[in-house]
């Protein structure tokens, strides 16, 4: 049996596979070796799951997760992960899971539109071109925290619709201080600004919300998208945001004369089947 996980800085996916069939499957919180230590990611990963993720017999671990592109990250979720499961492991990131997920052994331009956004050209083995994603603060154009991040910056300036701004206030029961406080000094901001754009859900016919919607897209196809030959190669998303926003993804990316074929919440169905075909190692 084998244990797939893939993770984003707010949820991680958990998937017990054997002889390609998913047996179990449950989502518990993110992980994030940069806003969490050693230590931190084991009592999570103990304490959210079940006693039958523990007590199964596991030949294999393959984790995916976001802040896992550096051998020091993926170090630290290792150590986390084989004191939990006593098995090895091996960790990637969750542009790997996306790419695998969404293209299993074919070539094409693999994206995330989540919490934080990321793409990268995969060539069906692996990924040979990546566009920085430059995190919440210094880019992930296109994801729910880029968008809750220029809201935001207009409701505290008194650009936003004051409406709209008020209502905000109001369905979160938060005020501007409060806002400064969750985005500078309470853990995982990022958390916090994704879940903005399903505020917008009751808004999305009105210009400014529209607008604001469709330049967070936009932004992400000209920063990122354009620097791949995305002409010549298929496109696809995963992530909530991208699942969330499809028909404005899809208008997003017809202005730029791409049309996306396949759009999917999560890798994980994509990543048993790759699982099932024995490649990984190749």
């Amino acid at each position: 049996m084998k244990l797939i996980a893939e993770s984003g800085s707010t949820r991680t996916e958990w998937a017990l596979v054997e002889d390609g069939n998913l047996v179990y499957s449950m989502f518990t919180e993110g992980l994030n070796p940069f806003f969490q230590t050693r230590r931190e990611i084991s009592r999570s990963v103990r304490l959210g799951l079940p006693d039958i993720f523990f007590k199964r017999k596991l030949e294999q671990v393959y984790y995916y997760g976001a802040g896992c592109s550096s051998v020091e990250k993926k170090n630290v979720l290792g150590a986390s992960l084989v004191a939990q499961f006593k098995t090895p492991i091996q960790v990637e990131s969750d542009l790997l899971a996306a790419a695998r997920g969404l293209f299993l052994c074919e070539a094409g331009i693999a994206c995330i539109l989540g919490t934080g956004s990321n793409s990268c050209f995969y060539n069906g083995r692996m990924i040979v071109k990546n566009v920085k994603s430059g995190g919440y603060i210094l880019g992930d154009e296109g994801s729910g925290a880029a968008l809750g991040k220029l809201f935001l910056s207009d409701a505290l300036k008194g650009l936003a619709p004051a409406a709209l701004t008020a209502d905000f206030y109001e369905k979160f029961r938060i005020s501007p201080d409060d806002v400064m406080e969750s985005v500078y000094s309470r853990p995982f901001p990022t958390r916090f600004l994704s879940t903005i754009p399903y505020f917008f859900d009751d808004y999305t016919d009105e210009e400014y919300v529209y607008d604001l919607i469709m330049d967070n897209l936009r932004s992400f196809f000209d920063r990122n998208i354009s620097q791949y030959d995305y002409a010549n190669y298929p496109i696809r998303f995963v992530g909530s945001l991208a699942l969330h926003y499809s028909r404005f993804l899809r208008e997003a990316a017809a202005d730029f004369g791409v049309e996306v074929d396949v759009i999917e919440e999560t890798p994980m169905k994509g990543l048993v089947q790759y699982h099932s075909l024995d490649l990984e190692e190749d």
